[in-house]
C-alpha cells in the first residue's frame, strides 16, 4: 500500500515537472512527424491516468520501462549504478560509526568536560559544514598536494582492488562525516540517558566493574536508538549521495536521478524514486526486527 501511494505521488509530482521530455530527447533535431510517433512510442499521448495504470501495472512486474534519452531500460541503467551506491552507502555508514561511537560514548562518560565540549564542536562542524566544500577540501590536499588519492572517479572492486579502494576513501570520509555527525548526538543522548537508569546505578552499587557496566547494561541499552537513527542514514545514503557523487564523479543512483530530472526522463526518474522509497521500507523493516534481537522484552 505504501508503495502504491508513492507511486501516485511520484508519477503526479514527475509528470508536473514543466518541460516536454520528447522535445528535450530531439534538440535541434525537431520534426513535427518524428516529435509525433516518438510521443506514441511512449505512451505520452494517452490520458495521464491510462499511463499511469499502464507503468504500474508493468511495474509490479518489474518492467520499469525505457529510458528516453539512452533508449536503455530503467532496470538495467539502475542495476549498473547500483554498485558503486551500496560501496559508497556501506563505506560511509562504517566510517561514522567509527567516528559516532567512541565519540559519542566518551563525551557521554565525562559530561561538560573537556571531551564533550570537543565532541560537541566537531559534530556540530561536520553537520554545518557543506559536503562538496568538505569533498573539494579533501581533494585539494590529499589529491592535489600530497598525490596520495586520486581526485574521482569509480572502478569496480572485481577489476581492481586497489585502484577502487583508493576511489572510496575520500567520498567514504566525506559523506561518513556528516552522519558521523548526526549519529554522534544520538550515541551521546542514549548514553546519557542509560547512565542514568537504575538497573545501572544498582550494578554500580553491586562493585561490577566499571567495563562490565559499560558494555553490558549500558552500550546494549543504548542500542535501540542507535539502530534506528543508522538505519535512517543508511537509507538515506542508499538513496544516493548526490553532490558528493558529482564532486568526485561517482557513478550513483544520486547522479542517475538528476540526470533523469535535467532531461526530464520520465521513466528513469519514476523508477530511481520508486527504489528509494522500496530501500527505506527495507531498511526500516530489518531496523524493527533488529529491535526483537538486541531487546528481549520487545519479543514479548
Amino acid at each position: 500500500m505504501v508503495l502504491a501511494g508513492v507511486s501516485v505521488i511520484v508519477f503526479s509530482l514527475v509528470h508536473l515537472v514543466p518541460g516536454d521530455p520528447v522535445r528535450l530527447a530531439l534538440g535541434t533535431r525537431f520534426d513535427q512527424d518524428t516529435y509525433d510517433a516518438l510521443q506514441a512510442r511512449a505512451g505520452l499521448d494517452q490520458p495521464l491516468v491510462q499511463q499511469f495504470l499502464g507503468w504500474f501495472g508493468r511495474a509490479v512486474t518489474g518492467d520499469l520501462g525505457v529510458s528516453f534519452r539512452s533508449g536503455e531500460t530503467v532496470t538495467s541503467q539502475i542495476a549498473e549504478r547500483l554498485p558503486a551506491t551500496i560501496t559508497l552507502a556501506f563505506a560511509a555508514i562504517l566510517v561514522a560509526l567509527l567516528i559516532a561511537v567512541p565519540l559519542g560514548t566518551l563525551s557521554a562518560l565525562r559530561p561538560r568536560s573537556a571531551v564533550d565540549r570537543v565532541a560537541t564542536v566537531l559534530s556540530q562542524f561536520g553537520i554545518s559544514v557543506p559536503d562538496f566544500w568538505m569533498a573539494i577540501v579533501l581533494i585539494l590536499v590529499f589529491a592535489g598536494t600530497l598525490g596520495w588519492l586520486p581526485s574521482g572517479g569509480y572502478v569496480p572492486l572485481t577489476e581492481d582492488p586497489g585502484a577502487w579502494l583508493a576511489r572510496l576513501v575520500l567520498p567514504a570520509v566525506v559523506t561518513g562525516v556528516v552522519s558521523g555527525s548526526v549519529i554522534t548526538r544520538f550515541v551521546r543522548s542514549s548514553v546519557l540517558e542509560a547512565l542514568g537508569s537504575d538497573h545501572v546505578r544498582t550494578a554500580q552499587a553491586k562493585g561490577l566493574p566499571g567495563r562490565q557496566v559499560l558494555t553490558w547494561h549500558v552500550l546494549r541499552n543504548a542500542l535501540l536508538p542507535l539502530v534506528t537513527v543508522t538505519g535512517v542514514q543508511l537509507a538515506y545514503l542508499l538513496s544516493g549521495v548526490v553532490v558528493v557523487e558529482i564532486v568526485f564523479s561517482w557513478p550513483g543512483l544520486g547522479q542517475l536521478a538528476l540526470q533523469a530530472v535535467q532531461a526530464r526522463d520520465y521513466p528513469v526518474l519514476q523508477g530511481a524514486i520508486l527504489l528509494f522509497a522500496l530501500v527505506f521500507l527495507v531498511i526500516n523493516l530489518v531496523v524493527d526486527l533488529l529491535y526483537t534481537a538486541i531487546d528481549p522484552r520487545i519479543r514479548r
